[in-house]
């Protein structure tokens, strides 16, 4: 995920103590491919920034220079694989598939379309996935930081199955960030990972193979 776009912004904005407070807000639609067996082996991940978020990120790549957030070809072409660019090996891409206790392994993406669309950024990647059945799979999309605050939106399962989205219980999600704070001093509660807290869910079922 692209952060650095907005770094300066976001040290900025004064915190508040005892808060979760994310930056950037994006909406989340997930496809999910599988192979004959059922099981998943891709997903494509489309993700819609907010409008506040793209226009500092065209800014800062010098983009949309009239500010009418109507990009030219050439433009686009540039913008393409923007949030690809910074993929450190130990980032799971916001998007984490599990099925029981196992985690499925997602591998690295690849752009498959980018658009402006009623002043927000909409950008969509592919990533290979190691086969894991559809049946049974939950799928979150999180920032374990919050830095960003991904709402999923749509999550397209495989034929013969259907996804359900759970949305966070944001409720309990801050209390718990509260009794989190309670326990620890500012600094050690800045650099908490608590954006799983606040992560939907899409359960996955599929009707029985005949």
């Amino acid at each position: 995920m692209l952060r650095p776009a907005l770094t300066a912004t976001a040290l900025a904005l004064a915190p508040v103590p005892g808060a979760a407070h994310p930056h950037m807000f994006v909406e989340t639609a997930v496809t999910l491919e599988a192979d004959a067996e059922g099981r998943i082996t891709a997903v494509e991940v489309t993700w819609t920034y907010d409008e506040f978020s793209t226009l500092m990120i065209l800014e800062d790549m010098g983009l949309d220079p009239d500010g009418d957030a109507e990009l030219t070809e050439a433009e686009l072409a540039e913008l393409r694989g923007f949030d690809l660019e910074i993929w450190p090996e130990d980032f799971e891409g916001d998007i984490y598939l599990r099925r029981g206790e196992a985690t499925a392994d997602i591998g690295l993406p690849e752009a498959t379309g980018i658009a402006v669309e009623n002043a927000r950024i909409v950008a969509s990647h592919r990533r290979p996935v190691a086969p894991v059945p559809a049946a049974g799979a939950v799928l979150e999309a999180y920032d374990p930081t919050f830095f960003v605050d991904y709402t999923l939106t749509q999550v397209t399962p495989p034929e013969g199955c259907r996804a359900e989205i759970e949305p966070a219980d944001e409720a309990a999600a801050d209390r718990k960030v509260a009794e989190m704070a309670g326990a620890v001093d500012e600094m050690t509660f800045e650099v908490l990972e608590v954006g799983h807290l606040y992560a939907d869910a899409a359960r996955i079922a599929c009707a029985p193979s005949s």
